[in-house]
């Protein structure tokens, strides 16, 4: 019988989870630290009394990813992780220099789509994949995951601060700045991984394409993201109205649930790799979902019960942001990684574009429960298409 694998980290996959959880941190942060206050700052702009231009302007970075989530994740596969990544943050950069530099709103957009057509979280996640082994990869993913959560809690906090001291530009300009600081933690901190070597008769890219239980994943997280940009669409206003809060003050609700979520969700994922139990925690954490999102009506009228259900959410939504992109990359052939998670980040883009959308006209036809019941019934449909997901290892 051979060994049981160790369910501890090796030094080199601690380096590479920290430092790749940290590059997606300050990246995510450089996204985050616009959504808290560009409504507000670009009403100086030239086109900023346009709500459609104001709300295009947020959105063209969703789109350019979209579109860009599959070449850059074919690319990674081919070219490697790392010069992938490097082009990407690059064009990261100089699609945030164009937007400190303008003054007129459609430059601003030009800028967005420049930043979003860096789109490397395929490639980052890919990069991660290779660095860990199957047993303790959700841990590593889940780290990923946590330093987004953190990164969305500190934007809503620091953003009115450094608007307010440097302006639109400024915000800009740090995050140009934050750009920089991630290409050097991919160019000189991140460890070389080789990519998998090609097996005598390589999958074909239309198999990532077909495979059944790669289109439930995608589908998973196509939903997932929809329902969170759909929530936060109301969730903000029923806290304002609740709690007698301001928008500024808004991080002192966002900042304890995030982290309160954190407490119950690193249990979940070590229980998932311990006992090998992915699959089952990943349906338990959407039947969770189903759960939170009937609750939320009634949760809703009061500023505690809000921030509980909240909690409770976010818990949902970290276990399944870590859980998913690690059963991609096992699920996926090696070779054809890359590829596969560009197919999942793609859903993921079009979840975060849709959710927007169709979270404001469910508002306006039917109030926030509107919201909150549309997100269950979408729950309850991946609860069921989840079901049919295969042990790993079965094949297509």
């Amino acid at each position: 019988m051979s060994p049981t694998p160790s369910l501890s980290l090796t030094p080199t996959e601690r380096r590479a989870s920290i430092a790749l959880a940290g590059l997606f941190a300050a990246r995510m942060l450089g996204l985050f630290l616009l959504l808290p206050v560009f409504a507000v700052a670009a009403v100086g702009l030239a086109g900023g009394n346009d709500p459609a231009k104001i709300g295009l302007a947020m959105g063209m970075y969703g789109l350019t990813q979209a579109f860009m989530q599959i070449p850059f994740g074919l690319a990674s596969d081919r070219f490697g992780r790392r010069p992938v990544v490097l082009a990407g943050l690059l064009l990261f950069v100089a699609g945030s220099v164009v937007c400190a530099l303008s003054h007129d709103l459609f430059w601003i957009t030009v800028g967005r789509a420049i930043q979003g057509s860096g789109a490397i979280s395929a490639a980052v996640t890919a990069w991660l994949a290779d660095a860990t082994r199957p047993e303790v990869r959700t841990r590593a993913m889940a780290m990923v995951g946590g330093s987004i959560g953190l990164s969305f809690a500190v934007s809503l906090v620091a953003a009115p601060l450094i608007v307010g001291s440097g302006g639109l530009a400024g915000l800009f300009w740090t995050i140009a700045l934050l750009g920089v600081v991630c290409l050097v933690v991919a160019r000189w901190i991140i460890p070389v991984v080789p990519l998998a070597p090609k097996p005598v008769q390589p999958a074909k890219p239309m198999q990532v394409l077909t495979h059944i239980d790669l289109l439930r994943l995608n589908f998973g997280v196509f939903c997932l993201h929809l329902i969170q940009v759909a929530m936060f669409v109301v969730v903000p206003p029923l806290f304002i109205k609740e709690g007698g809060l301001t928008s500024a003050e808004l991080w002192k609700v966002y900042l304890p649930v995030i982290l309160g979520s954190f407490v119950f969700m690193v249990p979940a994922v070590f229980v998932a790799e311990k006992h090998r139990a992915h699959r089952a925690m990943l349906r338990l954490a959407v039947a969770g979902l189903v759960l939170v999102c009937a609750l939320l009506p009634a949760a809703s009228h009061g500023f505690y019960t809000l921030a509980i259900a909240l909690t409770g959410f976010f818990v949902m939504f970290n276990v399944l942001e870590a859980l998913q992109p690690s059963l991609v990359s096992r699920v996926a052939p090696p070779e054809l990684k890359g590829l596969a998670l560009g197919f999942y980040n793609t859903s993921q883009a079009a979840g975060l574009f849709l959710g927007g959308a169709l979270g404001g006209v469910l508002v306006m036809r039917g109030g926030p429960s509107a919201v909150f019941w549309a997100a269950c019934a979408l729950s309850a449909i991946w609860l069921l298409v989840t079901w049919g997901l295969r042990p790993i290892g079965a094949k297509h």
